[in-house]
């Protein structure tokens, strides 16, 4: 999977969870999803699971902030570094 193709990935997943029935179009690679309110530390403990589950990622072995999940583009980052070769 592409980070372009990820990124579409991780924006409609938070278009979905997070944005039920908003307008999305604000969502862009850096837009900051916390400063906005738009995720919280709940959301933040659903994304890790989402990303657990969708890229294989070890949440137990992973050093990660807030920061981390700030904007698109910042949880494409952390994804890409993180998840195994094959996925």
């Amino acid at each position: 999977m592409s980070s372009t193709e990820m990124a579409d990935e991780v924006r409609a997943y938070v278009a979905a969870e997070f944005l039920a029935g908003e307008d999305a179009s604000d969502l862009t690679g850096d837009y900051d999803l916390i400063e906005s309110g738009v995720l919280h530390s709940l959301g933040l403990v659903r994304l890790l699971s989402h990303f657990t589950e969708t890229y294989r990622l070890p949440v137990d072995e992973l050093d990660f902030t807030p920061d981390d999940f700030r904007t698109i583009d910042s949880m494409v980052a952390l994804i890409l570094e993180h998840r195994p070769a094959t996925v």
